[in-house]
């Protein structure tokens, strides 16, 4: 398991374009046959990628963590960005298709990733926070989630945003997850942009077309600094950081947070003018 260490604002205005990317990008989550683990100082959130092909994939413990297992004082959020496939929890199987979640509560022993189909694997990308309490086991297909669309075609950010991990949905303890798709025309998300220096978020973004790119903007309001990012790449960003992007054509990227609370309208507007 790779460790990301946390980064100050000073620290990263000084950055070059290799070393941002050294520090905020994932760019190798989604490995055929493996499972891939990222573990960041910001809130100690753990971000990972599975993609089981012919044989099932469990969930280890890496030693960083000084537990027995996994889950013992962790929680976890799954959604799948590819084909069908199933998540079984202490013996219990769970279908999830294509954009459908899973939460994994603390205490869980034996978490084991499957594909369907091994030629059109399932890709499962993990987010998983620290837990000080249970919180049941529970799925949530995207058919079931509370869609709400925001912005507008004339501003290119018009959206649809799948809330899961949050208040109103899937309960947890403080892991906050959900997905985001443009519509057809539009290229923007987060757009106006903001922070909430009371939790870390982390970006995936997929359904990327070949050659395309998102070009993602972080840093403090008064000073952005830019990454392009690709297909099935995921962004770290911390508390002090904005996180909004334009891509060179349409895709889809989840979003998910922990630290101090899980009120999804929890923000400190950037307003446009005010960008740097």
């Amino acid at each position: 398991m790779r460790q990301y260490y946390a980064i100050g604002p000073r620290e990263t205005a000084a950055m070059s374009t290799a070393e941002l990317r050294e520090n905020f990008l994932l760019e190798n989550l989604f490995v055929p046959g493996e499972i891939q683990l990222v573990y960041t100082h910001y809130d100690r959130m753990i971000v990972g990628g599975v993609v089981p092909t012919a044989e099932p994939i469990a969930l280890p413990c890496p030693e960083n963590l000084k537990a027995e297992f996994f889950l013992q004082r962790r929680e976890l959020g799954v959604l799948n960005t590819g084909a069908a496939g199933t998540v079984t929890v202490d013996g219990t199987a769970y279908e999830l298709g294509r954009q459908d979640c899973l939460y994994v509560g603390k205490d869980a022993r034996e978490v084991i990733f499957a594909s369907q189909d091994a030629s059109q694997p399932a890709k499962f990308y993990l987010l998983s926070t620290p837990a000080h309490a249970a919180y049941p086991t529970a799925r949530l297909t995207q058919a079931e989630a509370t869609p709400v669309t925001l912005g507008a075609l004339e501003t290119a950010n018009q959206r649809t945003i799948y809330k899961y991990i949050y208040n109103e949905g899937i309960q947890s303890c403080q892991l906050v997850m959900g997905l985001t798709q443009l519509h057809p025309g539009s290229v923007w998300n987060t757009m106006p942009a903001h922070t909430h220096d009371r939790r870390m978020e982390a970006y995936l973004y997929f359904d990327l077309p070949e050659g395309q790119r998102v070009l993602h903007l972080m840093g403090q309001p008064q000073e952005t600094r830019h990454l392009w990012v690709g297909e099935g790449q995921a962004i770290l960003s911390p508390p002090w950081s904005i996180h909004s992007g334009c891509g060179t054509a349409g895709y889809t990227f989840i979003w998910g947070m922990g630290g101090e609370n899980q009120e999804y309208t929890d923000m400190d507007p950037a307003p446009i003018t005010d960008l740097r």
